[in-house]
């Protein structure tokens, strides 16, 4: 399906996203597509080239496209408001996104408020954002790409219930819409319900049969359910249409580490590491071939593999992948106090330069934060813990940002795990069902508070994870090989 850039807000506002309630009554424009301004034709042709491969999830080509059409046009703002958007590299987001904020009082309306939402959302300010998407929305109500775009940055971080209506809309208005026929796919998958999964992915393979992304996404989706046989030719066939689609080599890479076949994974990873795109995504597709050795339960290549691939980032400047290597290297460490270490290696990566997005480097905190506050607590440092804590805890009350949600839920919840306070941590971790640290307490905590229907509920949902990553590595094959506590 392809990378996202952004972070999805906390499930409270996932009412007002999931079908706009337009407060505003603004008035629609003029247009039934939002306008597009630039003074030259080959920039708009260029433009449009963009949002088609963005919709096919050609996610490097379509940067192309877009930095080919502010050659054209230095002045064209909504070419440089989703170079912003969907670039990996920081030196490049960074003035991108200064150059559309700076533009933007020369559009029209409904581009002002496409510039705003990207803007203000990288800026951390998602009510903003959200604000500015949905008065766009209610602009362009027949406006089948604005729907996709907007459901796919909720789909991206996990807001399946409302990408699925936003997708719904593009598909009202165009039956046969390939890139909302495949976003549905992955609502519904996401939900576990991979009969209508597959039922939307059938569409899609029909309206773009020589396309690779739909063969790319039915080897994600196939994985999800289970089915990994399924999920190779899918990735193959994917790669028979066009060789250089990396993330279906990567897809082949994560399927077979997660049957269990490492070393063949580590294979396929080396490919996806020679043929990337980008340096973010060299790093990306590097750690998870590190992976493979924390699968195999071989920590010390574990660490040297993380230690490589962090250092790398160091020299490249791409402080963001440092300090996910750092924070990995923390996550399958035996010793808290070797955690500890490593956790303040990667939040000291954060500060080395100011090239990373607010909202990437507050989420990418919060992780750090809850790994510290659980692994703290585990040692005894109650002080550090609390004090972890509590910095979570105001981060979470400032913003709606879901990852930012669920590290400060996740991480009060365990704290309270282990207090032995059940029923008290049952509330947090209840809305962090998705992270299967979490998911393997909430079977601990509802043992303990004699529910076990939610007991079973929640371990066949454990079991039944497959994707890969640190965390699934970490807690869903041990699960499997366990009994039910009951």
């Amino acid at each position: 399906m392809g990378r996202s850039t952004f972070a999805f807000p906390a499930l409270i506002l996932s009412v007002c996203l999931a079908v706009p309630a337009f407060a505003h009554h603004l008035k629609q424009g003029t247009t039934v597509s939002l306008p597009v301004t630039t003074s030259s034709p080959q920039a708009r042709a260029l433009y449009e080239k963009g949002m088609q491969d963005y919709e096919n999830l050609y996610l490097e080509r379509c940067n192309d496209d877009w930095r080919a059409a502010v050659k054209a046009d230095p002045d064209f703002a909504l070419a440089w408001a989703w170079i912003a958007f969907n670039s990996t590299d920081p030196k490049e987001i960074t003035p991108a996104h200064e150059k559309a904020k700076a533009l933007a009082p020369k559009l029209t309306p409904g581009e002002r408020l496409m510039v705003r939402w990207i803007v203000q959302v990288q800026e951390g300010d998602f009510i903003g954002g959200i604000s500015a998407m949905n008065d766009m929305l209610e602009m362009y109500p027949k406006d089948k790409h604005l729907y996709y775009l907007a459901g796919n940055w909720l789909m991206g971080e996990e807001g399946a219930d409302a990408a699925e209506r936003m997708m719904l809309k593009a598909l009202a208005i165009d039956k046969d819409f390939p890139a909302a026929l495949n976003d549905l796919a992955y609502s519904y998958a996401r939900d576990r319900e991979f009969s209508k999964a597959f039922a939307e992915m059938d569409r899609y393979l029909a309206v773009l049969p020589g396309e690779p992304n739909p063969q790319d996404s039915y080897g994600e989706l196939k994985r999800m359910a289970g089915d990994f046989e399924g999920s190779l030719k899918h990735y193959r066939a994917a790669l028979e249409i066009d060789p250089d689609f990396v993330s279906s080599q990567v897809g082949l890479g994560d399927t077979y580490a997660l049957m269990g076949n490492q070393e063949q994974a580590r294979g396929e990873y080396d490919k996806a590491v020679r043929f990337a795109h980008s340096e973010a995504d060299r790093l990306s597709y590097s750690m998870q071939k590190a992976m493979t050795w924390v699968r195999e339960g071989n920590f010390a290549e574990a660490d040297r593999a993380f230690s490589e691939i962090a250092e790398t980032a160091h020299a490249k400047e791409q402080n963001l992948q440092e300090a996910q290597a750092y924070r990995h290297l923390a996550e399958y460490q035996t010793d808290d106090h070797a955690a500890l270490k490593y956790l303040q290696h990667a939040e000291e990566s954060l500060g080395h330069n100011s090239t990373i997005t607010k909202n990437d480097k507050a989420e990418e905190i919060s992780r750090i934060l809850r790994n510290r506050a659980v692994r703290a607590a585990h040692m005894g440092n109650t002080a550090l813990a609390d004090a972890s804590l509590k910095q979570l805890e105001s981060m979470a009350e400032g913003s709606r940002n879901r990852v930012i949600q669920s590290s400060y839920n996740g991480a009060s919840g365990a704290m309270l795990m282990d207090q032995k306070s059940y029923s008290e941590a049952i509330t947090y971790l209840e809305e962090d069902q998705d992270n299967p640290f979490t998911l393997a307490l909430l079977v601990q905590a509802y043992y303990h508070t004699n529910q076990p229907e939610k007991l079973h509920a929640a371990e066949d949902r454990l079991r039944g994870i497959n994707v890969p990553t640190m965390e699934q590595a970490l807690v869903v094959p041990r699960a499997r090989q366990q009994q039910p506590p009951i």
